[in-house]
């Protein structure tokens, strides 16, 4: 005679600590629950709409800068520091854990045109149309009077480490990541080294102005700049000589290369429009983010590479997958007028933007995103809603609701207008094609090449 018993291991379903959680044995047979799908739905849905609850992105503004804020930069090695510059040449040095100025001085006579943050120590550079760039170390001494400015808020000039003056205005600047020179746009792009009062280097292929340059930051000698006649150009040091030029149909306002990817960059340009490229294959666009109406001005990336931040002309920052076509999410406020700075922290979970209005905006990288600690728990929780809402997102309830964002009405109508402008194109083109002989009938031209006027080298 058989007896067939149950046999289960005490350590299986006991608890090593009262505070544990009750071990509880669960069959994954999927004829035992048939209603695990009709579940998981509700889940998704309820975590979507919580979700949208408590999608709170601002965080706060940093007041002080009389004029717009133009320019801002990042330290590479503090998460907690931030350098802004001002249209009335006003240099502020921000805590962002704190929401207040460390530091500030009148640093330029004219508009400050770009800032700099580089890897020795605490100092960073600005230039301005003053003709000028300057070196500054906030942490450095310089007697009783930057501690009386600290004291009562003043904002009374400060000595520079080391100016350097041009010939002309300056239109940006960027740093090497290792070497002690950095490039400066304007007539022409000028290498200078900190050691040297003159240029060491200076590189042009036929532009009126350069209005930006930006330092590759994982290939360090490559550079890339834009111009005012619509041109891209790539540099590389070690031959002093161009490599790429890019003509686009309209101009392009800021460059920003892809940290991990050493080769990928984008360009915001002046046709609403955000163009992502291959440095090897500059013929076509890698992918095209569009959903500003308006010109966008500046445009960087995570640290991760996987998103970028943009800010535009209608007053909107907005935040898109570097690998989809549209933006996954808009930041606005009454206040915030035109945007002209973004940069996302070092950390991957703030964004900060400077706009007309003379403030410094911190708002978080996900919206819904819970500030402090999470507990083990809580984030198992959060990513398992986080999955759900991925297995569900093609559902058009989940999907609605998940796109849903309240938009100003000024935003809205002008997308509207300009929705109806590129059908109303669209079906013209099909028309005029539809009714011309095979023989005499254009190619259509792709999206990502629409823009791409030539391709020198």
């Amino acid at each position: 005679m058989k007896v067939k018993v149950l046999s289960r291991s005490v350590e299986e379903s006991t608890r090593q600590r009262s505070n544990d959680i009750h071990k509880i044995q669960r069959n994954l047979d999927p004829s035992l629950h048939p209603f695990e799908k009709a579940r998981e739905y509700t889940r998704a849905l309820n975590a979507t709409k919580v979700e949208r609850m408590f999608a709170k992105p601002f965080l706060g503004a940093l007041s002080g800068h009389v004029d717009g804020v133009y320019c801002m930069a990042k330290h590479p090695k503090k998460l907690d520091w931030l350098v802004s510059g001002g249209g009335d040449g006003d240099l502020r040095l921000w805590s962002l854990s704190e929401q207040k100025a460390l530091w500030s001085t009148v640093g330029h006579k004219a508009m400050i045109t770009g800032v700099s943050s580089f890897l020795e120590g605490h100092r960073f550079l600005s230039c301005s149309q003053d003709r000028t760039v300057k070196i500054w170390d906030p942490t450095e001494a310089v007697g009783e009077d930057q501690e009386i400015n600290r004291r009562t808020g003043s904002t009374a000039a400060l000595a520079p480490v080391a100016i350097y003056s041009g010939k002309n205005a300056f239109s940006g600047i960027s740093h090497h990541r290792s070497e002690t020179c950095f490039a400066t746009s304007g007539i022409a792009i000028d290498i200078w080294d900190h050691d040297r009062t003159e240029p060491i280097q200076t590189l042009n292929w036929g532009v009126d102005t350069i209005n930006t340059v930006r330092f590759n930051q994982t290939e360090t000698n490559i550079l890339a700049s834009t111009g005012s006649d619509r041109t891209v150009i790539l540099y590389d040091l070690r031959t002093s000589r161009p490599i790429t030029k890019l003509i686009m149909a309209m101009r392009t306002n800021a460059i920003a290369w892809n940290p991990m990817e050493a080769f990928n960059f984008m360009t915001a340009n002046e046709d609403h429009n955000v163009y992502a490229f291959d440095m090897r294959k500059m013929d076509k666009a890698q992918n095209v983010l569009k959903d500003h109406v308006s010109a966008v001005m500046s445009v960087d990336y995570s640290p991760t590479g996987e998103e970028i931040v943009t800010g535009g002309y209608d007053r909107t920052v907005r935040i898109f997958n570097a690998r989809q076509g549209h933006s996954r999410d808009i930041y606005h406020t009454n206040r915030m007028q035109r945007v002209f700075s973004v940069i996302y922290t070092m950390d991957n979970k703030y964004v900060l933007s400077g706009s007309d209005d003379g403030n410094v905006r911190l708002w978080k990288a996900r919206a819904s995103e819970k500030m402090g600690v999470v507990g083990y728990r809580e984030r198992a929780h959060l990513e398992y809603a986080e999955k759900l809402k991925e297995k569900f997102a093609h559902v058009p309830e989940i999907k609605r609701i998940n796109r849903h964002r309240n938009v100003p009405k000024v935003i809205k109508n002008a997308q509207k207008k300009k929705s109806l402008m590129l059908n109303s194109r669209k079906v013209k083109e099909e028309n005029v094609r539809k009714h011309t002989k095979p023989e005499n009938r254009k190619e259509r031209i792709p999206e990502r090449t629409k823009a791409i006027v030539a391709v020198k080298k």
